[in-house]
């Protein structure tokens, strides 16, 4: 491509030498001068400097317009090569599969619902059936702030289920994401932080079978349409009956491998009733409502997805790892 400033910069120098030059036209005006009468040569002298100082000035703003000045012909800007383009960003992993999340349940009639991280007993442990000896309670678990009253930082989100329960009258369909904070040992599939959604149901005639068609239809959305699931009996202070689920591994198509242990399934979240007393301490009449839960960590669901095996992985911000993530919802 034609190189700009040599031109423009010729094309000065030849505006130049036809005004200012020894046959220029300023020149022969002061050519001209020289016949004139003694009683106007000063008027008429005072416009002509005037008019040769108009267009050396313009000679120097045509110059700096293009980043010469008088005594430097050397191009200092090229105008004519193509601009840098900048490169984009992408979404973290972690966001990735938290919107899809939020909106696979927002199909269902689940809204959105946040609260603080910095919270205190009542909400995390107390309204929830946690027993006081209940071992989350201990400094070796929970990152406790103060004592008496207890402040910590929340180890789960459902403490936003309970602010809901408390402010707001049933039916509540509610999904819970936010930060948590636990005191264990970072490792490679566990975190002192890591990201949590969980959900709340609760009406009238809710039943388990309302909770498992749920969190299959959940499943089929998240990890394909031909995946299962299967719930295994457990215990959470909080739900009566509890529920481990695994959904079938994706890698393997259920026949097993070394990601799903060669058992063809993979744990994704725990789930269950919600437990009378949780409703009571919520002021919510537990012999006309009921409902179910459930919670699952944004870190696994995103290892399940994208087959990532390592959870330190989300939080060195390494760009060789990040730039792997398309930047979609």
């Amino acid at each position: 491509m034609e190189d700009f400033a040599p031109k423009a910069m010729a094309e000065i120098e030849e505006f130049r030498i036809r005004m200012l030059g020894k046959k220029g036209e300023v020149t022969a005006v002061f050519e001209e001068f020289k016949q004139v009468s003694a009683e106007q040569k000063r008027e008429l002298g005072q416009r002509i400097n005037r008019l040769k100082t108009a267009v050396q000035e313009k000679i120097n703003q045509l110059k700096a317009s293009v980043g010469e000045s008088d005594t430097n012909n050397t191009p200092t800007l090229d105008l004519s090569r193509p601009g840098t383009a900048d490169a984009l960003g992408t979404r973290h992993p972690l966001s990735l599969v938290r919107n899809q999340i939020v909106e696979i349940f927002s199909r269902l009639g689940y809204v959105v619902a946040e609260g603080p991280e910095i919270e205190d007993d009542r909400h995390v442990f107390s309204a929830l059936n946690f027993p006081p000896e209940h071992p989350a309670r201990d400094m070796q678990d929970t990152f406790f702030i103060e004592k008496d009253p207890d402040i910590l930082l929340r180890t789960h989100t459902s403490s936003i289920q309970v602010r809901t329960m408390e402010t707001q009258k049933p039916p509540i369909r509610v999904i819970c994401p936010g930060r948590v904070f636990r005191n264990e040992a970072i490792s490679y599939r566990a975190h002192c932080i890591f990201h949590q959604v969980e959900g709340l149901y609760i009406d009238e005639n809710v039943s388990f079978a309302d909770m498992k068609q749920s969190i299959l239809y959940f499943a089929k959305e998240m990890f394909g349409e031909r995946s299962q699931i299967r719930m295994r009996p457990s215990y959470f202070p909080f739900t009566e009956p509890s529920a481990e689920v695994d959904v079938s591994c994706n890698l393997c198509g259920g026949k097993g491998c070394n990601v799903c242990k060669h058992t063809g399934w993979l744990e994704i979240m725990g789930c269950g009733m919600v437990d009378p007393n949780v409703l009571d301490a919520c002021g919510i009449d537990s012999k006309k409502y009921s409902g179910f839960a459930f919670g699952m960590g944004v870190e696994r669901v995103s290892m399940l997805k994208y087959g990532v095996r390592d959870l330190r992985l989300y939080f060195e911000n390494d760009l060789r790892f990040l730039s792997q993530f398309e930047s979609v919802i």
